[in-house]
């Protein structure tokens, strides 16, 4: 990879680590369906009228946009609102790559190799041990939550590898059209009308800067130069920056939050990044030796 890309694939590591931390200040002056709401609002306008609409059915684009946009955010915003701690939110989420395998072995015939089935082993024992915890520094609800919002982003993704080839910044530009209303009922519904006035009867400077990053930071940013990557290189080569996300978002939320975990998280952690790295690492060797076999 060259260096100039290498360097941009850090900066999108760092701000979707940076991501975390970010989503734990706002849902300190917002409920997070609001939260939700406006975040996608502000990712859909004006970016609408400078990037076109990608090529699939509306279904496609409905589908995309309630699981990967609506359904992750609703359940990792109402996570860290419920107690999820932003570090090891950024870690639970991760199991996302385990949920993919699965979902695509079910609706698309993907055979499940040992790789695959060993880091699940690995990085699902880290996943319980930090489970285990339960109140000392998550809450449960919190750390279930976190793993539907993992299981969501999976189902995202198993859509994406069904439209094959397709233009990802119109699709994350174009599918940020789908949360906002959704969003913004359940805000009425679950937090009430009360809870969104008072909301935006305080809306600051902090609040604003908090959706700017998660709008044009985490998700055009940070999806417009992870388009990029994947356009110039192979997956097996870009996916792996995706396992720095946690150790930034771990390192950050001790750094500017004060959050630390204790002995068994930490072994916990590093049993989930290892699944990781089993995972990606085994499957970077099989596609290796198939393409030497060819």
């Amino acid at each position: 990879m060259a260096p100039k890309d290498l360097l941009l694939a850090l900066v999108v590591i760092v701000v979707w680590g940076l991501n975390f931390v970010v989503i734990k200040v706002g849902l300190d002056g917002m409920p997070p369906m609001l939260l939700g709401a406006l975040r996608f609002i502000l990712a859909a306008f004006p970016a609408i009228l400078f990037v076109r609409r990608p090529q699939i059915p509306l279904r496609w684009l409905l589908a995309y946009g309630l699981t990967i946009s609506l359904g992750q955010f609703a359940f990792l915003f109402s996570a860290m609102a419920v107690g999820m701690p932003a570090g090891l939110a950024s870690l639970v989420l991760q199991s996302q790559a385990f949920f993919t395998l699965f979902f695509a072995a079910l609706f698309l015939g993907e055979r499940l190799r040992m790789a695959n089935l060993l880091g699940l082993v690995v990085a699902a024992a880290g996943l319980a041990l930090i489970g285990l915890q339960g109140e000392r520094t998550l809450t449960i609800a919190g750390f279930a939550l976190t793993i539907a919002a993992a299981a969501m982003w999976a189902l995202g993704n198993v859509i994406t590898r069904t439209l094959g080839k397709v233009d990802l910044m119109g699709l994350v530009v174009w599918g940020s059209l789908i949360p906002p209303l959704p969003f913004l009922a359940l805000s009425w519904l679950i937090e009430g009308p009360q809870a969104i006035e008072s909301a935006l009867r305080g809306f600051n400077l902090e609040a604003l800067l908090v959706l700017a990053y998660l709008a044009f930071g985490a998700t055009l940013l940070g999806y417009g130069l992870w388009s990029r990557l994947l356009s110039r290189y192979p997956a097996s080569q870009v996916a792996p920056f995706s396992l720095l996300v946690p150790v930034v978002g771990l390192t950050s939320s001790a750094l500017l939050l004060d959050e630390h975990l204790n002995g068994a998280q930490l072994f916990g952690a590093l049993l989930v990044l290892a699944g990781l790295l089993v995972n990606v690492g085994g499957a970077w060797l099989d596609r290796r030796s198939r393409a030497r076999a060819a």
